[in-house]
């Protein structure tokens, strides 16, 4: 990226891509645990803090003061360092551990319009005091530190406390030079060497102090680390040594074992060409970083949105699965048995009236309204019968999807995670489920009633109307729509079966063939759409679960176009 990439209408328009990038980033919320989710939601939490604490800021105001931030492992002396440096004691040493604090920004009094706003580090509350907590920015001015220099004392990147280490990523993230102090004892530790090998990939701009070392030892140690540095393509970096020695009553340590580091900052601020060079190759840097790591995380919201979308379908699989069943077994006879059944033949009489059925079917449309011997109250009957029947079917299937669609979520880890965390079992419908299966089918048995008295609003005075009555009438075509496909099979098929034919030649007898079809056609599809919206709201509380994690399914698309506009612009830079 060329120094046209940062400056001009190409910065303006990085800047733009970059705000909308992070609000993609902001968007991009991953709650499901899918395989390397853990990595993917730190490193865009990491992506939102670096284009909140730093990149923005930095692009909107390339000329700001440079800002040193001051880190390493636990007791490597970057507090002791960082109030040499200064020649005053600004921030206290952590004498016992672990310290939590909140970090020390020392800066020239000139310089105090950069820092005492949210330009960059934008969640830290400002204070002028120490404070035992990470979430404020200790601000302190002297007259030490050059103008367009800031140096920041970070809390330990190793630190047994999780806010200390997060935050020290967040400052280190925040940096325009890095100045990583380690000492002889930890400079191999694996912590920092991390943290310098992100530095290296984002190629920022590092300086390494090699701390509290005995003079017999500094050639031998610092040897091994250059090698150590050069491997891991940092061979470029400034390496200072300070001494093992002892410090004054103000905790600071000779000025002789700190006057390289703070010649060269000096010289750093003092020359703008310099300051500038570093600036923005630590800037250039993570920007040539952003659009591969924004990728990763359009990665994993894909990766979320297809989890989401299989736990969606394999719950609605589930009860489109019961659904099925109870269309089929609602039709197919199933249902003309026992009770049901029972309560039927009592109403419409059984013997000859039964027994004639085979050889005498057009005999029995004109003869059938004699033999019909049921009354109001043995039609209300069968209406018991069919409504206790089809609530048992419906409950049972239900009870079944539960189960169904709780196995298939806990076999993958996100849908453990979402059943695990709700507060009702979900393997059993629920609990109101019972009732609001009564409803259905009482509203579905009402239904059927006012289909037939609507249909025989011009028949109502006719002797076979009169003779059936509406209720009846109503029954025989309850009991035509639950053989409506001839499925049953067996002993009772004789039985059942020629109770629905019974029952549609009653109604034959009433309305004729087609009205018939017709009638028995409409109320299956009623019973099917109640059905399906019975159990639509027991899939819904399983999907619900997923609703309201939030996922965006837009996320991934706009952090796909976000990357390819950062390197677009980067290119732009190089060619420009």
């Amino acid at each position: 990226m060329s120094e046209s990439a940062l400056s001009g209408q190409n910065a303006a328009r990085l800047v733009t891509t970059l705000v909308r990038v992070r609000e993609a980033l902001q968007d991009a919320n991953l709650p499901l645990e899918i395989p390397d989710v853990e990595s993917a939601r730190k490193d865009r939490l990491e992506l939102i803090d670096q284009l909140e604490d730093y990149v923005l800021p930095r692009l909107i105001q390339i000329d700001a003061p440079l800002l040193t931030v001051v880190g390493g492992s636990t007791g490597a002396g970057k507090s002791t360092l960082v109030n040499s440096l200064v020649g005053e004691r600004v921030t206290e040493p952590g004498v016992l551990r672990p310290t939590t604090r909140s970090p020390v920004l020392v800066h020239n009094p000139a310089d105090a319009d950069w820092f005492d706003k949210a330009r960059i580090l934008p969640d830290l509350e400002r204070t002028t005091s120490a404070a035992n907590h990470t979430g404020a920015l200790q601000l302190v001015s002297s007259e030490a530190i050059p103008r367009g220099l800031a140096v920041l004392d970070a809390p330990d990147i190793d630190s047994v406390e999780e806010q200390n280490r997060v935050l020290a990523a967040q400052l280190l993230g925040a940096a325009d030079l890095w100045l990583f102090v380690t000492s002889a004892a930890r400079y191999a530790d694996q912590v920092p060497w991390e943290f310098l090998k992100q530095a290296a990939a984002r190629s920022a701009s590092v300086a390494i102090v090699l701390d509290r070392t005995q003079p017999e030892a500094i050639a031998e140690v610092s040897g091994h680390l250059a090698r150590m540095l050069t491997a891991r393509g940092l061979r470029d970096s400034p390496l200072f040594i300070v001494p093992e020695g002892q410090v004054d009553d103000q905790g600071l340590l000779p000025s002789r074992s700190v006057r390289e580091i703070r010649g060269w900052l000096s010289s750093l601020a003092a020359d703008s060409t310099a300051r500038d060079s570093v600036v923005r190759q630590t800037l250039e840097g993570v920007i040539r970083t952003l659009s591969t790591r924004t990728s990763s995380i359009a990665d994993a919201c894909h990766d979320q949105v297809d989890i989401g979308a299989r736990l969606r379908q394999d719950a609605s699989l589930a009860y489109a699965a019961a659904i099925d069943e109870i269309d089929r077994a609602s039709a197919d006879g199933s249902l003309l048995r026992g009770e049901v059944l029972s309560r039927w033949q009592e109403f419409v009489g059984t013997g000859e009236l039964l027994q004639s059925l085979e050889s005498k079917v057009s005999w029995l449309r004109d003869r059938v309204s004699n033999a019909v011997k049921g009354q109001p109250q043995q039609a209300t009957k069968v209406t018991v019968a069919v409504e206790s029947g089809l609530q048992t079917l419906v409950l049972e299937h239900a009870e079944a999807a539960a189960e169904r669609a709780d196995a298939a979520w806990r076999a993958l880890a996100a849908g453990r995670q979402l059943l695990d965390g709700h507060d009702v079992d979900l393997s059993r419908a629920s609990r109101d489920f019972r009732f609001q299966a009564e409803r259905a089918v009482r509203e579905w048995q009402a239904a059927v009633v006012e289909m037939v008295r609507t249909e025989g609003a011009d028949k109502r005075s006719t002797a076979r109307y009169l003779a059936f009555g509406v209720n009846g009438l109503a029954v025989a075509l309850m009991i035509v729509v639950f053989a409506s496909t001839g499925g049953v099979t067996g002993a009772e098929v004789g039985i059942a079966g020629g109770s629905a034919v019974l029952g549609q030649k009653l109604l034959e007898a009433v309305f004729g063939d087609q009205a018939v079809r017709r009638l028995a056609a409409e109320a299956r599809s009623d019973l099917n759409r109640r059905m399906e919206s019975l159990l639509d709201g027991e899939v819904r509380r399983f999907t619900d679960l997923v609703d309201a994690l939030g996922i965006s399914d837009t996320a991934e698309e706009e952090l796909r176009a976000g990357a390819r506009r950062i390197d677009d612009l980067r290119f732009a830079g190089h060619t420009g």
